[in-house]
């Protein structure tokens, strides 16, 4: 009976047991339907995102590979998520977002943020080592594989070089002996991009940098990456590699020679080595041509661009059979454009055409526009619109030119606050491209006397200086205020724009009642002086020198460019100027009219493009400052990046103390407290308002080398701009007043200013006063006291600072302009 028991015992339980079994294999086969549902409808997203990729559809074939990845995602598929990130990534470039496709990339890929991180600007070797270890940590699976070349590519498109070439040479290392010829010539093809891309960078700096020293690097580094991206494309020639990939480095390669030839022509480089080079591209020209049906056997957008390309680098060459196919090709592109109804491609088409056919370049550039704008293509419309202008120009259409550029500004001005915001990467090529578009503008509208041109003019140059700072800073749109926006109770007695159009210098004054005086001056007169003027200022001797040296150049200035406007300035106040090209890196306090310096009667303060941050008193009693400074030897002195030959900077102790001594409430920072790490902490935990650093900052045309030390590293423009940023998004009116005490400037630089204007639109601050050379520390630290005393006592910051420089000037062993002449103020005067 017992035994019967345990049997009944054992078989209910059995039955149990079994029960729950087919319950829980119920379960799991309907979660595997479920799951093998919810990946057929992701599978089924992914072929319709590919379907409207290929139609055009980019938006739409974005959103789909979107919700691709959601579902993914909620079934736990690491793989769908990261093939269809990938995806999103051609979208996401097609639409031009390159930041935000290279965000994608790395979360796809499982990758640091860092990567993509727009204000690391160089690649130092410890991040080097970590982006390299981190690749080789990848599974080499087909999906990685596609994200990392894919990174490589947009990495490039983002202007991180450095970061795209580790990548794709990584990438490479990694697939030589494990995937397929076809997949190494893609790699090879993306590296050769970017080490052409690198070439060319190192190509606009040079042609627009003038810092003797690092055009010297780049003399040497532009041969060098040339032959870098040459010896690449030509294995890719050589290799069975399939037709696109192939046809696309024989046309890059092209580009790439011709380039080179024209630098090699311009610098006077060894004529055996353009006769190469020469000879290099005739051969190049000669094997497209005799394959020429490969651009037949592209898909027709590729083609396209394929053909236009080779169109522009066949009207390179002085040669008029070569011109006459450049027209047939771009003919051609125009055809195949016109049947797919892409009305993007026609427009670049009928634009290349008007470059290579003189007779019709008019018509040509005009039906270009029209349909660029007729798609509401803003960016194509704007190159094209701004070759008609130039073109109007040489025509003497001097009235159609002036209409066809201020669109063309309207256009590129659109570009940059709408584009930018998402887009960083955007190249309008300023220094080529859109400089001397304004100039011309401004030139025609002066020329012509068009109506209103004052306005007209000083409204471009605010425009241009802006753009200029932005372009400089690769930073997006900046929120800074017009001064013209500005309440007249500010208290400034004119802005004065100096402007420097080649052949003449233009003086615009503009007064509380929004009038406008203008001057012009023939840039002769001027020019030697400024030149003369700068090279007295930068010369490491400044302190020995007599004043009479610096005085008959400050006098002429005087005498060409505020002379002519002085009937019209009140006989004291405040100037803010705005100052074009060379005119940046001298201080206008040293302008003489004969008995006295400028600064003896007004106080002054520059800006960039008539903007600043909205000007506010300092509240001396609510001041709280961060104070920094390196009074010995430090490892950032060795910084690659740091001027050559820094000494510790004397009297540091007793500048931070002074400065201590005169704000309500500080915290002062010296030599190892000093570094990187603590400044971000301090910023993080307080709001300053007054930052005051008494440490070696040097200003370039370069941002990488623009900056101040902390003691273990170049605290770059931009890096700095970082640290701030999320203070400045909460507390915007956070910095008042940053002060860099000791700065000093890369010779043969002549924007100062753009320096000192970046840093201070990084920072978010409202003004920064900064020197334009190293000063004698004893001087500098009566100066600040001086200024700091004014401040604590409710005068405005430009007048502080004059007041402050006349005390010095009055003072026996400091009256040579050296001590007091240096100190720029940027920004806010209040």
């Amino acid at each position: 009976m017992i035994k019967w028991k345990y049997w009944l015992k054992y078989a209910l339980l059995s039955l149990i047991a079994l029960s729950l079994v087919l319950s829980q294999s119920s379960l799991l086969l309907a979660q595997t339907a479920k799951k093998e549902t919810y990946l057929q409808q992701a599978e089924l997203l992914i072929q319709i995102g590919k379907k409207q990729f290929n139609q055009g559809q980019v938006a739409e074939a974005l959103d789909s590979w979107q919700q691709a990845t959601k579902i993914y995602r909620q079934i736990q598929d690491p793989e769908g998520v990261s093939g269809s990130l990938i995806n999103q990534n051609f979208a996401l470039k097609k639409l031009g977002l390159h930041s935000q496709a290279c965000k994608t990339l790395l979360e796809a890929l499982r990758l640091e943020a860092w990567i993509c991180d727009t204000t690391l600007t160089e690649l130092n070797k410890q991040e080097n080592s970590e982006l390299t270890t981190a690749i080789r940590k990848l599974k080499l699976t087909p999906t990685n594989l596609l994200g990392l070349k894919s990174l490589g590519q947009v990495l490039r498109l983002v202007n991180k070089l450095q970061e795209s070439e580790v990548i794709l040479e990584q990438t490479l290392t990694l697939t030589k002996e494990k995937t397929s010829e076809n997949i190494e010539n893609d790699i090879l093809l993306s590296l050769g991009n970017t080490k052409h891309s690198i070439y060319q960078r190192a190509q606009e700096e040079y042609k627009w940098i003038e810092e003797p020293l690092y055009r010297e690097t780049l003399i040497k580094r532009i041969p060098q990456k040339a032959q870098e991206s040459i010896n690449i494309y030509q294995i890719v020639e050589n290799n069975n590699a399939p037709i696109n990939i192939k046809l696309q480095a024989q046309l890059n390669h092209l580009d790439l020679l011709l380039d080179f030839n024209e630098w090699l022509t311009n610098n006077f480089k060894p004529a055996d080595i353009q006769i190469k080079v020469s000879q290099q591209i005739q051969t190049l020209i000669n094997i497209i041509l005799q394959n020429s049906s490969a651009f037949s056997q592209l898909p027709k957008e590729q083609s396209i661009q394929a053909k236009l390309k080779f169109a522009k680098n066949l009207n390179k060459i002085q040669n008029a059979s070569l011109h006459s196919l450049a027209i047939q090709y771009a003919t051609s592109a125009l055809e195949v454009a016109k049947s797919i109804n892409s009305k993007i491609l026609e427009s670049k088409s009928l634009g290349t055409l008007g470059q290579l056919d003189s007779e019709k370049s008019q018509i040509y550039f005009e039906k270009a526009v029209n349909l660029a704008q007729s798609i509401n293509d803003v960016e194509t419309a704007y190159e094209w619109q701004r070759q008609l202008g130039n073109l109007y120009q040489k025509q003497g259409k001097f009235l159609a030119a002036i209409q066809v550029y201020g669109a063309a500004i309207d256009s590129v001005t659109q570009i940059r606050n709408s584009l930018l915001l998402n887009n960083l990467d955007a190249q309008l090529f300023f220094y080529e491209k859109v400089e001397p578009m304004y100039r011309n503008y401004m030139r025609l509208l002066i020329a012509e006397k068009y109506p209103h041109f004052e306005h007209q003019v000083v409204k471009t140059n605010q425009q241009f200086q802006l753009a200029q700072l932005e372009d400089y800073l690769k930073c997006g749109k900046l929120d800074l205020v017009a001064l013209d926006k500005i309440d007249k109770s500010a208290g400034v007695s004119a802005i004065i724009h100096i402007i420097d159009l080649d052949d003449t210098i233009e003086v615009f004054a503009q007064l509380p009642d929004s009038s406008i005086y203008h001057h012009s001056v023939d840039s002769k007169l001027v020019k030697d002086h400024t030149q003369a003027l700068l090279s007295i200022l930068q010369n490491e001797e400044l302190v020995s020198n007599s004043e009479n040296l610096i005085l008959p150049h400050s006098q002429a200035l005087h005498k060409h460019l505020i002379e002519p406007i002085k009937k019209v300035l009140p006989s004291s106040g405040t100037l803010v100027f705005v100052l074009d090209k060379s005119f940046q890196s001298l201080p206008m306090s040293i302008l003489h009219d004969g008995k006295d310096y400028l600064f003896q009667h007004y106080s002054s303060s520059e800006t960039l493009g008539s903007r600043v941050r909205r000007p506010q008193a300092l509240h001396q009693e609510l001041s709280n400052a961060l104070i920094g400074g390196i009074s010995t030897f430090a490892p950032s002195f060795y910084d690659p990046n740091v001027f050559k030959g820094l000494k510790p900077l004397p009297d540091v102790e007793a500048e931070i103390a002074d400065v201590k001594r005169q704000t309500n409430s500080s915290i002062a920072l010296l030599n190892e407290e000093f570094n990187t790490q603590r400044l971000i902490q301090e910023l993080n935990k307080k709001d300053f308002n007054i930052i005051h650093l008494t440490t070696h900052a040097q200003f370039s045309s370069i941002r990488t080398r623009t900056g101040f030390l902390t003691w273990d590293e170049l605290v770059n423009v931009t890096r700095f701009g970082t640290f701030l940023k999320n203070q400045a998004q909460i507390h915007q009116d956070a910095i008042e007043l940053l002060v860099l005490s000791a700065c000093q400037t890369a010779k043969g630089n002549k924007m100062s200013a753009l320096g000192i204007a970046g840093v201070a639109a990084q920072a978010g601050a409202r003004s920064i006063l900064a020197t334009l050379w190293l000063v004698d520390s004893k001087s500098s630290v009566v100066l600040m006291n001086e200024f700091y005393k004014n401040l604590k006592n409710g005068i405005p910051k430009a007048e502080a600072l004059r007041l402050a420089q006349i005390s010095l000037m009055s003072m026996p062993e400091y009256n040579n302009p050296y001590h007091w002449a240096p100190y720029l103020l940027v920004g806010s005067w209040l």
